[in-house]
C-alpha cells in the first residue's frame, strides 16, 4: 500500500502552534522544535497550513508568491531544516497549496490589473457588464451575501473571487496560468516536500456562463462548483507529481455529494485522497454514522479510491465543541476516526482534548469567523503556556488543565489515550489496511470489524447516555484491546476495540 494510506496525518496550523522568535506568532523553528512530541504522540505525516509570503488577509490563503517562506514563519532555510529533521524521524510533510487564488498583492495580479493589455492579463477572470448592464453570473462570494466580482476603475472590467477581494481567481484556461503552478510544485518537490493538501481543488474548474440555482441563493458559489473541465487539470497536476517517488496530493473538495466527491480521484489518475466534509456535520448518533461510513464505503470502493477521515481542522468548530465537553464522547470520537478505514487527519490540539476559545470581539481577526478553533497550543502549566510572547490569539479558558505539560504525566488523560490509542492502530495491520465487514448500528451503538487475512479487529461504539448489551459474544472475543475492560456491558459514551477469533 502506498505510504498515506497507512499513514495518521497531524495539521498544523503554523501560526498557533509554538512561537521561538517572540513576536506571539507560532513559527517553523517552532514546529522543528516540537518534532520529537511528535514522534512520541505518533503520528506519521504533517500537514502545515500556508507558510506562503502574505498580506495575510486570509491568514495565508491569499498567497502573495508561491515560492518563499513568510517572514513571519522563517524563511527557505527553516523550511529546509523542518522538511530534513522531520524525514529524519520517519515524518513526512505536505504543504497547503491554494491553486484557485492568490492575493490581490501577487505581483501576477498587480501585472493583471495594469491594463487590458498587460502580460498578466488573462492570467485572472476579466469580463465587462452584459448589454444588459449585468454581471457575468449569479455567484456568491464566501462569508458574505456579496457577488463574486469587483468592479476595477482602472480598466473598467470585473475580476473574478469567489472569497475576499484581496483574492483575485486564476484563470486557469490560461495555459501559462498551468504551466506557473507547475512550476510551484515542483519548486517545492525539488526541495524534499511530500505532496500537497490542494486548497478547494475543485474551484480551478469554472463554467461562467452558468448560474447557480436561485434556490440555493443562501449558498455560496465555493460549495456549488463543480465544472468537468477540472479534471483535465487534475489530470496535468497528477503528471507533476508523477514525476517524483511516492508524492501524494489531498483535495479540500467543498462538495457535500459524495458522488460528485469520489469523481475527483478519476481513474486513478487526479487527486489520491479527498476530505470527506461531511464527517464535520454530521450528528452523533449512531444511526447516522453507519450511514456515513457505509456510503462512504460504497462511493470509494466505486471508483477504487481510499476514503479519509476528518474531526475538525482550521475552518470548523474542534469535535471537544461539539460534543459538549463530554470526555467520554471526546474518546469515543478519537476512537471512531482512528479506526475507520481509511487514513485519519488529526488537527493540532485534539490529541489535547481541546475545544474551541472564547474570542472577545476585540480580538477578532479572522473574515470567517474561524478565530475560536485556531487558538495557540498550550504547552506548559506557566501563565504563559510555553510562549514567550502573548499570542495573536487567547488561549482557552481550560488551557492550564489541558496543556501538553500536565497532560503527558497523567496516564489518564486525553493526550495519553491518543497515544495508547495510536500504538494501538501501528500493532494491527487489520486497522491500517483492513476491509470494513459488519457495518450496523443498534441502541445507539456503532460497530464494525476490520478484517485482513488471518486477522478480525472488532470496534464498538456507544454513542448514547445508557450501557449497552456489548455486540459480539464472549465466544467470538479473542481478548480485549483497548481500553483494558470487560466485555459484558459496554458503557455510557466509551468505545472498545478487541481481537475477534478469526
Amino acid at each position: 500500500m502506498a505510504w498515506w494510506h497507512e499513514a495518521v496525518f497531524y495539521q498544523i496550523y503554523p501560526r498557533s502552534f509554538c512561537d521561538t522568535n517572540v513576536d506571539g506568532i507560532g513559527d517553523l523553528a517552532g514546529v522543528t522544535s516540537r518534532l520529537d512530541y511528535l514522534t512520541e504522540l505518533g503520528v506519521d505525516a504533517l500537514w502545515l497550513s500556508p507558510i506562503f509570503p502574505s498580506p495575510m488577509r486570509d491568514f495565508g490563503y491569499d498567497v502573495a508568491d508561491y515560492c518563499d517562506v513568510d517572514t513571519v514563519f522563517g524563511d527557505l532555510a527553516a523550511m529546509d531544516a523542518l522538511i530534513e529533521a522531520a524525514h529524519r524521524r520517519g515524518i513526512k510533510v505536505i504543504l497547503d497549496w491554494v491553486p484557485n487564488h492568490t492575493s490581490s498583492d501577487h505581483p501576477w495580479f498587480v501585472d493583471s490589473r495594469s491594463s487590458r493589455e498587460s502580460e498578466h492579463r488573462n492570467w485572472y477572470v476579466w469580463r465587462s457588464l452584459d448589454a444588459e448592464g449585468q454581471l457575468p453570473n449569479n455567484w456568491i462570494r464566501a462569508w458574505s451575501d456579496q457577488p463574486t466580482w469587483t468592479h476595477d476603475p482602472a480598466s473598467d472590467q470585473y475580476y473574478l473571487h469567489c472569497f475576499l477581494e484581496g483574492q483575485p481567481d486564476l484563470n486557469w484556461d490560461e495555459p501559462a496560468v498551468r504551466t506557473a503552478m507547475h512550476n510551484v510544485l515542483r519548486f517545492w518537490l525539488d526541495r524534499g516536500v511530500d505532496g500537497f493538501r490542494m486548497d478547494v481543488v475543485h474551484l480551478i474548474g469554472k463554467e461562467l456562463d452558468r448560474n447557480d440555482d436561485p434556490e440555493l441563493a443562501i449558498l455560496t458559489h465555493v460549495v456549488l462548483n463543480d465544472a468537468p473541465v477540472a479534471h483535465e487539470y487534475l489530470r496535468e497536476i497528477r503528471s507533476v507529481l508523477n514525476e517524483y517517488d511516492e508524492r501524494v496530493s489531498v483535495g479540500e473538495v467543498v462538495l457535500f455529494d459524495p458522488q460528485q466527491v469520489a469523481t475527483y480521484y478519476g481513474r486513478g489518475d487526479e487527486l489520491h485522497l479527498s476530505f470527506n466534509f461531511k464527517s464535520l456535520m454530521t450528528p452523533w448518533r449512531a444511526s447516522s454514522w453507519a450511514q456515513l461510513v457505509n456510503e462512504t464505503e460504497a462511493t470509494h470502493q466505486s471508483v477504487e479510491a481510499w476514503p479519509t477521515w476528518v474531526l475538525s481542522n482550521h475552518d470548523n468548530p474542534r469535535v471537544a465543541t461539539r460534543l459538549g465537553g463530554d470526555p467520554g464522547r471526546i474518546r469515543a470520537a478519537m476512537t471512531l476516526l482512528l479506526t475507520l478505514r481509511g487514513t485519519p487527519f488529526l488537527y493540532a490540539g485534539e490529541e489535547l482534548g481541546l475545544p474551541d476559545a472564547i474570542i472577545p470581539p476585540d480580538r477578532v481577526v479572522d473574515p470567517g469567523g474561524r478565530d475560536g478553533c485556531r487558538a495557540p497550543i498550550p504547552w506548559d502549566a506557566t501563565e504563559s503556556h510555553g510562549w514567550p510572547h502573548d499570542p495573536w490569539l487567547p488561549f482557552v479558558a481550560e488551557a492550564g488543565a489541558l496543556c501538553v505539560e500536565v497532560q503527558r504525566r497523567d496516564s489518564d488523560s486525553m493526550w495519553s489515550f491518543t497515544k495508547q490509542l495510536l500504538g494501538v492502530r501501528r500493532t494491527y495491520r487489520a486497522l491500517q489496511e483492513g476491509d470494513m465487514v459488519g457495518i450496523q448500528s443498534s441502541d445507539e451503538t456503532l460497530f464494525f470489524e476490520r478484517v485482513v487475512p488471518g486477522s478480525r479487529i472488532g470496534v464498538a461504539i456507544n454513542f448514547g447516555s445508557n450501557n449497552r448489551d456489548f455486540p459480539w459474544p464472549d465466544s467470538d472475543v479473542a481478548r480485549v484491546v483497548f481500553p483494558e475492560s470487560g466485555t459484558e456491558m459496554l458503557s455510557a459514551n466509551s468505545a472498545v476495540i478487541v481481537e475477534l477469533v478469526s
